[in-house]
């Protein structure tokens, strides 16, 4: 499928914002990295704040969606928890560059995104602890502090982008079926 030039302007940029920062490219350097004049990008762009809130809201709405999706569904907690891991993974695989953009420049949001972002992100936050705390009333997960599972299991999906990029080879069948099961299950026989 052939992308639009705002698309491919997109995809591009959140690759060089993944390997340079956020701050250290320029317009044109992205159009450099395109083949264009810097000012044909303004034909579909506005701005390359539009464009990292682009990357970034489209990623954090990805996610924010799916939990929700997932929270009322009459299945055990486990089984939710397994669902968004592997969504996770999923998104990684396909957006490795978007979600390094989301982790490393999301404070270089105007501030109204800014604001919207860090909500999205506490409310997703919020729905991964009522998860846990109803696994842990069901008696499937194991009555531990909840914000340390929840910092256990967040920090490892949200810099696996880290991990993934070196490590691409590995079956994603195998990497969503191991990584769950580690996450959720530890490493103890």
């Amino acid at each position: 499928m052939k992308l639009d030039r705002k698309e491919e302007i997109i995809l591009k940029a959140a690759q060089l914002f993944k390997e340079k920062g956020y701050n250290a490219v320029s317009m044109r350097d992205l159009a450099q990295e395109l083949g264009i004049k810097a000012a044909s990008l303004y034909n579909h762009i506005q701005s390359k704040q539009e464009i990292l809130e682009i990357i970034i809201m489209q990623v954090a709405r990805d996610f924010t969606m799916h939990i929700h999706e997932v929270s009322p569904k009459p299945i055990s907690a486990i089984q939710k928890l397994e669902e968004i891991i592997k969504m996770h993974i999923d998104l990684t695989i396909k957006k490795t560059d978007f979600l390094a953009c989301m982790n490393n420049d999301w404070m270089h949001l105007g501030k109204e995104k800014k604001e919207i972002y860090i909500e999205m992100r506490a409310d997703y936050e919020e729905k991964f602890r009522e998860i846990l705390q109803g696994g842990i009333k069901a008696n499937e997960i194991r009555n531990s502090d909840i914000e340390i599972m929840l910092f256990s299991i967040l920090s490892t999906l949200r810099t696996f982008y880290l991990w993934y990029a070196k490590n691409k080879n590995i079956n994603p069948n195998i990497l969503k079926k191991d990584l769950t099961k580690t996450l959720l299950q530890g490493v103890v026989v």
